[in-house]
């Protein structure tokens, strides 16, 4: 990426009042749409930057590595800091999965896309809405600059197909539409749905497998696309409750279900970035990793050294760890 616009971007990531992911990420993310990239070493025009945006799901400021915990092993993530930025004061938008979403997607604090409630507060497999049809996503934006995206994980900006990911600038959707948790037989909700598209393809869906095939699709997706700039927003499940991993990582970790499921998730980013070393766009290629909100207290997660859990706008609410590469 050219000198101007890594300016413009440390002036976004420094900014003391950008207190939120929206700002951030529309500033930062219209600025690299818009750049060219250059290799040092080559004289050819190169196509734009791409940009990965990997979010986990209420993990809490003090459960990495590189944020100070002492017992669940990151070493992808702790690379990932050394190799680029560790934000120490970065927030989310809100301090729960649906409107923190909003905001990352469209760059607008949630009341203002009608996605936030008093009542609810999150979107359930009940729910008739999702987010609307009038909102400019991440996706569209940059798909209206030739970008190939994908969206692998948990969505949770609405079930219905009008709002889905590929109703909302995505080429391709892999994952689950909501929590993990909402399979609530007495509320009336469906198993869980894993979906490819918009369609269902596994009910209920094998959590202890999700994390590893998102993988997957998410390096297919790096191979598919790597000769011309693309968007991946990988929207883990975990480490929401209820807590999985596969085989390979339950019971490896000291912090219990709860270090399985993140540490598997740092397994996956080391995939992904190995993924882009592979094809030579470690350079070309903006990797961001957060979480949309703090843990929530219940499932062995870490706040530390802040006060306050998910649903809370004290610290530990909504103050999450970030690493952009």
């Amino acid at each position: 990426m050219n000198t101007n616009s890594l300016v413009v971007l440390r002036v976004c990531l420094n900014q003391p009042l950008m207190k939120n992911l929206l700002r951030f990420f529309f500033l930062a993310m219209l600025v690299l749409s818009c750049s060219q990239a250059k290799d040092n070493d080559k004289t050819t025009e190169s196509k734009p930057p791409n940009i990965i945006i990997i979010l986990a799901d209420d993990m809490g400021y003090g459960d990495l590595g590189c944020f100070g915990h002492p017992t669940i092993r990151t070493p992808e993530l702790d690379r990932m800091a050394r190799e680029g930025m560790k934000l120490t004061q970065f927030y989310s938008a809100a301090p729960v999965c649906t409107p923190s979403r909003a905001a990352l997607m469209t760059g607008r604090l949630p009341a203002r896309s009608g996605m936030c409630s008093n009542k609810r507060r999150v979107l359930f497999p009940n729910s008739k809405g999702g987010i609307p049809e009038g909102e400019i996503t991440l996706a569209e934006a940059l798909k209206s600059k030739g970008y190939a995206t994908a969206c692998i994980g948990k969505w949770h900006l609405g079930h219905l197909p009008p709002y889905l990911p590929t109703s909302n600038g995505f080429d391709s959707y892999f994952g689950i539409p909501y929590s993990n948790d909402m399979a609530n037989k007495r509320r009336g909700d469906p198993p869980l749905p894993l979906v490819k598209q918009k369609s269902v393809i596994e009910a209920p869906a094998n959590q202890a497998t999700l994390t590893q095939r998102y993988t997957r699709e998410a390096v297919n997706f790096i191979e598919r696309n790597r000769k011309r700039p693309f968007l991946l927003y990988l929207p883990h499940t975990f480490p929401h409750l209820p807590l999985f991993a596969s085989k390979d990582f339950h019971g490896k970790s000291a912090n219990g279900r709860y270090g399985d499921s993140v540490e598997e998730i740092d397994w996956s980013t080391g995939q992904i970035l190995n993924a882009l070393e592979k094809h030579g766009l470690e350079k070309n290629t903006l990797v961001i990793f957060t979480s949309d909100n703090g843990s929530n207290g219940r499932n062995g997660g870490s706040n530390a050294p802040l006060s306050g859990y998910k649903g809370s706008t004290m610290e530990g609410g909504m103050r999450v760890p970030m690493i952009a590469r």
